[in-house]
Order: C-alpha cells, then sequence, then structure tokens
C-alpha cells in the first residue's frame, strides 16, 4: 500500500498559513507529498519554506492561477486537482494550508488505510474537525462549523475537488472547469475514522487575518468589488469574546511548537464581554446560531443537527 500527500498554496508565509507545518504533519506516513505552489508575491517566500521541510518526499509543482477561467473559488479546486493528479499513491491525504494533523493519530489513519485498502465501496475517509479561533487556546463548539469532511481519497481519476475545495465528489466525465456543477455529481462512500484534523485558518495576528480574508474573498468575489468592501473596514480583524467558544485543554501536533510560540497578539483579543455593535456579528455570536448550539448540546451530546453532509457514511 502507498499513501501519497497533497495541498495546494499560494502566499502562504505572508498570509501566516502553517504549510511546513502541515506537510511534515503527515510526512511519517506518506511516500511522497505533492504541493502545487502558485504564482507567489514578490515579498512571499512559500517556496523557501517548503524546502526548508528538506525531504526527498516533498515535490514541488509550481503553477499559476486564473481568476477569470476558475471564478468564484473554483481557483482553489483547479489547483487541488492539480496536486492530486500528480500522485501516484492508493490513497491520497489531502490536507490545506492551514490544516495540520496530530502525531498521536497518524498510527489509526494508517490502520484505516491499510483497513478499507480492498474495500472497494469506501471511496473515501472522513475526518472530525478542531476549528480553532483567535488563539490556541479556544476552538469552535458552535452550529455551522463543519464536524466532519472527507480527507483520504482513493487515487480515482473520476474523484475531484469540488466547489472552493472543502471536499471531494465523483465527476464522471468532468471539463477540468465547472467545479461548482452540482448535475452528474455523486457524494463519495465514506468511512468515519477517530481523527482530528487541526484548523488553524482563523489564528493569525488580528491584521494578517484581515488580509487572509480579503485575499479569500477576492477569489471568491473577485478584485474590484472586494477592494471596495475592504476600503472602510478596520485594519484588524475583530475576533469578538472568546468566552463563546470552547476551551482547548489537550496538546497541539509537536510540528506546531514552534509556530505557536510565535502567538504575540493575546493583548488584542477579547477575553469576555459582549461582540462590538460596529461590525457585522460572526455567525456563532447570532442569537439564531447560539439557540442551535445550545440545544445541540443539550438535547444531542454536541452532535450537530441539520447541516450539510457532502459524503454519504457507510462505515
Amino acid at each position: 500500500m502507498k499513501i501519497s500527500g497533497f495541498s495546494m498554496v499560494k502566499n502562504a508565509t505572508k498570509l501566516y498559513y502553517p504549510i511546513k507545518q502541515a506537510i511534515m504533519s503527515v510526512l511519517p506516513i506518506v511516500d511522497e507529498f505533492v504541493i502545487a505552489i502558485g504564482d507567489c508575491d514578490a515579498d512571499d517566500t512559500t517556496r523557501q519554506e517548503v524546502l526548508s521541510i528538506g525531504s526527498d518526499k516533498v515535490r514541488i509543482i509550481d503553477t499559476t492561477w486564473d481568476l477569470e477561467k476558475y471564478p468564484r473559488g473554483t481557483e482553489n479546486a483547479h489547483q487541488t486537482d492539480i496536486a492530486k493528479s500528480a500522485c501516484s499513491g492508493d490513497w491520497l491525504i489531502y490536507l490545506q494550508a492551514d490544516e495540520v494533523i496530530h502525531e498521536k493519530y497518524l498510527p489509526e489513519i494508517q490502520s484505516a488505510c491499510e483497513r478499507y485498502l480492498n474495500d472497494k465501496e469506501v471511496e473515501g475517509l472522513l475526518f472530525k474537525y478542531r476549528h480553532f479561533w483567535g488563539d490556541y487556546e479556544h476552538y469552535h463548539i458552535s452550529h455551522g462549523w463543519y464536524p466532519y469532511e472527507i480527507r483520504i481519497v482513493r487515487n480515482d481519476p473520476d474523484i475531484h475537488s469540488w466547489e472552493s475545495a472543502q471536499s471531494f465528489r465523483r465527476i464522471p466525465n468532468f471539463d477540468g472547469i465547472h467545479y461548482r456543477q452540482q448535475e452528474n455529481t455523486y457524494k463519495l462512500k465514506v468511512a468515519l475514522i477517530d481523527a482530528y484534523i487541526y484548523h488553524y485558518g482563523w489564528v493569525r495576528p488580528p491584521h494578517l487575518m484581515r488580509n487572509k480574508s480579503k485575499a479569500l474573498d477576492t477569489i471568491h468575489h473577485g478584485k474590484e468589488k472586494i477592494d471596495a468592501k475592504y476600503l472602510n473596514l478596520p485594519k484588524e480583524f475583530d475576533y469578538g469574546p472568546l468566552d463563546l467558544l470552547g476551551t482547548f485543554r489537550e496538546s497541539h501536533p509537536a510540528v506546531m511548537k514552534d509556530w505557536i510560540a510565535r502567538f504575540d497578539w493575546e493583548h488584542k483579543l477579547q477575553k469576555s464581554g459582549k461582540p462590538s455593535p460596529n461590525r457585522q456579528s460572526h455567525k456563532h455570536e447570532k442569537l439564531k446560531y447560539r439557540i442551535y448550539t445550545f440545544l445541540e448540546k443539550i438535547l444531542f451530546q454536541g452532535h450537530q443537527i441539520g447541516y450539510f453532509k457532502n459524503f454519504k457514511r457507510i462505515r
């Protein structure tokens, strides 16, 4: 059995993505890791950061992004597919540039790949999620944050990244362009494994969180519209009161130690109190979602109800 890792990224260092840590977190169990690195800005050092890993398992594909040909976030899916198509493993483990796996889950991941290798009905493996927010001690327990996602798929050419690359679908005879198509796409049949993805996409210095949000919005909605939107917005992202979130009391992945040591914006975070009335409320601050979260916690042991599942769990 062979396992490949893959990812895609652009401007990781200037936007504070822990891409090096993401790759290193799965290197012990993969035979190769393929990463598509886009045409980064001149002041970005993503390529050097990836090369500094110093492993012959890591293979870089240099790419150019085209947001006109792939609008509404679909360039993310296109870039993901570029990396996926270059993988040679039986199973392919996908990590976005802000997703890291704790070393304690590696044996279970490897075991699951072996367990389901010849169970052809299983097309992918489903992971649980920890979505960190603001710092490394708080994570989302609120309704609306996806609790599961597909992060391992079979090496099947009909399986493609979908929409803006959050997940995967089977798309026979795919034209390679319309990643948001719904018709003639099929949810993957998956098995849930006992492992978490640690998602650090919302843990950045506030000014870099704003820059990252702007960059992501630009990919989805176009530069002109987003430049106008952000023109009068605050220069720093407001995470809001952190006491609305869960408190994380476990360990982080070992590869994140030096990255977490860079944390120096605690004085800019709001520990408690009311959200600022001068900005749009975050989803988890809205009354509707707080009610959902309360009901899920009390009546459903923390399991979300009514969320969109882009998979069919069969195991």
